[in-house]
This record gives structure tokens, C-alpha cells and sequence, in this order.
């Protein structure tokens, strides 16, 4: 029994697949499971295989390949770039297992998703699994598991699905030379293609960056119950982001810090670039990380300041009604005049009645003057704006 997670995607500050998955999931197997086990998700991609070989003098790219067509593509001095895009034929992936002589735990770790960022190397090749964000609309990115298999003149990488990858551009250079990678080797391309991958969070980050500052203004506007859901899970999806590519860093120090079969030394100096944007893409997430923390304080800041608001309004309300009770209260208590000359003998002026409400309206109108030149009504004011 496997615990496969599809893609993860966030939309619009909303997390959502096809089998909801949590957020600290990783792939395990049912203890006692024979090792090397290929466990095909019933809603994987079917796999189809896509071919570009190319060496300086021209690019050839091919769709739609059968595994065994992949053979007659290895046997000159060229790159070949295999993209395997989906998860759903065993037969095809097992099929390229013995093509490229993969070992059963390498096929295992492909179609095993999610799986923690690592680098293996193999007897005659590395492989190397990191997740690949992509931004798909203006808020909204996708989080899925890519592997890339180096070997001597290909490299292979497998994605879950392929209606979006952070790689055209890398295709793009191909096509066009553009640069030298058509006159590299296979750990170069294999370079390219993570450094687009590492490259492709940025766009993620910014549109991060803009939802942080939405969020203020929504703050500052109208603290709402909403708004505070919202803070919550974009805490969640940056502490996801940071869980995506925090490993990369250890990866790529590992191929920097050891010698491996593929990646020679002129590699390692562009490798290091790839570094210094993780670190950086990791600078800006905990910076965001602390935003997102300060939004939930100014939140609560904003909703103290609303209720002291509030209050401040109902205590001028009362403090202006306390003692006009006061004097209604007096004049409530029906003694009788009779009795004696000292029991409210207003009452039996002819102007008594008036003689209150003129009191009472004085008293208001003075403390209404009092609370004007304290600046009390110019709060009262912003209370109602908002």
C-alpha cells in the first residue's frame, strides 16, 4: 500500500488536488513491502516520452516515442534529452528501467511521490529529485515532483504531468543554440534544466509578495474573519515553499562538495550559481514568513484598535446620557409637596418643566462641547468611514 500525493496546487490562497493532500506527507510503503516495488497511482498521467538529441551542428526534437526508439538515439557522440512526462504505464517505465539500465530502487524513488529533494549516484548515473514550482495564473502556482536521471550523453527527467514545467526556455536554447550548452555535455544540460527549475520560484515569490501587500490593505480597510483565514493559509503555503526547496541547498552542496561520475569540474563553478539562488529564494520566503507573522499582528492590532473604537464611542453616548438619568431620576421619585415645603417644590413652579429640559439640554450640549475640543468626534468620524 503507497501513500501517493498528486500534484499540489495553490490557487488564490487556496490549497486544493485530487486527493487533498496534507500539507507534511511524504511517500511511505506498508511496513514489511518488498523493496524496488513500482506502486502506479490509479489517477497518474498516462506516460508519454519525448525526445530532444542534439550536439553542435544541429537539434532534433521528437514526440511521442516508444521506450525502445530511445536506442538508436544513444549510440552517437550527441545529447539525448528524454522528458517523461506522466506516471501511468508501468510497462513504458519499466521498459526504460532496462533501456538505461536504472536500478529498481532508482524507478521506485521516480513513481514514489512525493519524496523528499536528494541526489543518488548510481553505477552509471546520478539521480537527482527536487519539486518544481510553476505559476499558472496570477496568484496561483502548482508544486510538483520532478526527476532527472544523468547519465554519460542523456539525461532523463520525469515529471508527473506535463501541462506545465518551469523548461521551455532550456528547449528554447536547444532549438535556437543559444549559449553553449549545445556544445556541453550532459551534466551541463542537466544544470540548465534544475536552474530553470530553481529559477522557476521566482515568479512564485513575487506574486507572494503582491498578495502580502493586498492583504495589509485589506487589514487596514476592514479586519474581517476572512482576512484572517487568509493570513493562516498563506502562512501554510510559504512554510510549503520552504519545505520545497530548503533541501535543494543541501543537494547542491552535496554535488559541489563531492566528486560524482557525470559532473565533472567546469560544471561545478555554475552549479555554485544555482546555490547562491536557492539561498536567496530562501532570504526572501522566512522574510515573507515574517510578514505573513507581522499581518497576523496587525490584524489583531487593527481589531483592538476597532473594538477600543467602539468602546470609545459607547462611553460618549453614556457619559452623555448618565446624567440627564440622573436628573430624570431625581425628578422620578413622586414625593409629595404636601407633606412638606422641602419636597421638591419646583415642582410646583410654573416653569418647572421647562426649567429640566433646558438643564438636561445644557448639560448634554456642555459635554458634547467638551468632547469636541478633545478631538473625541473626529474618531467617532473615522468609525463610520470605515
Amino acid at each position: 500500500m503507497s501513500n501517493n500525493k498528486r500534484l499540489t496546487r495553490y490557487k488564490k490562497g487556496r490549497k486544493s488536488s485530487q486527493t487533498k493532500p496534507h500539507l507534511y506527507d511524504y511517500h511511505y510503503n506498508q511496513p514489511g513491502t518488498m523493496p524496488g516495488l513500482i506502486t502506479i497511482d490509479e489517477n497518474a498521467v498516462a506516460t508519454e516520452i519525448f525526445l530532444v538529441n542534439y550536439n553542435s551542428q544541429q537539434a532534433t526534437r521528437v514526440n511521442n516515442l516508444l521506450p525502445q526508439d530511445c536506442l538508436k538515439y544513444l549510440s552517437n557522440d550527441s545529447i539525448s534529452w528524454i522528458d517523461i512526462v506522466g506516471l501511468g504505464n508501468e510497462d513504458k517505465l519499466q521498459e526504460l528501467g532496462e533501456i538505461f539500465h536504472l536500478h529498481p530502487l532508482t524507478l521506485e524513488d521516480i513513481v514514489s511521490i512525493p519524496q523528499r529533494p536528494k541526489v543518488e549516484e548510481c553505477e552509471n548515473y546520478i539521480l537527482i529529485i527536487v519539486p518544481m514550482a510553476i505559476l499558472i495564473d496570477h496568484q496561483g502556482f502548482l508544486l510538483e515532483q520532478i526527476s532527472l536521471i544523468v547519465g554519460k550523453n542523456y539525461v532523463l527527467t520525469v515529471q508527473e504531468e506535463g501541462q506545465y514545467d518551469s523548461l521551455e526556455g532550456v528547449r528554447e536554447r536547444i532549438r535556437l543554440n543559444k549559449g553553449s550548452i549545445r556544445q556541453q555535455k550532459s551534466g551541463y544540460l542537466a544544470y540548465a534544466i534544475w536552474d530553470a527549475i530553481i529559477d522557476g520560484y521566482f515568479p512564485v515569490l513575487e506574486s507572494y509578495g503582491e498578495r502580502i501587500e493586498e492583504l495589509e490593505n485589506e487589514i487596514l480597510a476592514s479586519p474581517t474573519e476572512q482576512i484572517l483565514s487568509k493570513i493562516y493559509q498563506l502562512r501554510q503555503e510559504l512554510l510549503s515553499l520552504r519545505r520545497a526547496i530548503w533541501p535543494q541547498r543541501d543537494t547542491l552542496n552535496a554535488l559541489l562538495r563531492d566528486e560524482y561520475i557525470v559532473i565533472d569540474t567546469t560544471i561545478k563553478p555554475y552549479l555554485r550559481d544555482c546555490y547562491d539562488h536557492v539561498v536567496q529564494i530562501l532570504d526572501v520566503i522566512e522574510n515573507y514568513r515574517e510578514f505573513a507573522n507581522g499581518l497576523m499582528d496587525f490584524y489583531l492590532s487593527s481589531v483592538s484598535n476597532k473594538m477600543n473604537e467602539i468602546m470609545k464611542t459607547l462611553t460618549v453616548i453614556s457619559t452623555i446620557f448618565i446624567p440627564l438619568t440622573f436628573i430624570v431620576g431625581i425628578y422620578g421619585m413622586n414625593f409629595n409637596t404636601d407633606k412638606s415645603p422641602y419636597n421638591m417644590p419646583e415642582l410646583e413652579w410654573y416653569w418647572g418643566y421647562v426649567f429640566v429640559w433646558v438643564l438636561m439640554l445644557t448639560v448634554a450640549f456642555s459635554l458634547i462641547i467638551f468632547f469636541w475640543r478633545r478631538g473625541w468626534f473626529k474618531n467617532l468620524s473615522t468609525v463610520k468611514k470605515r
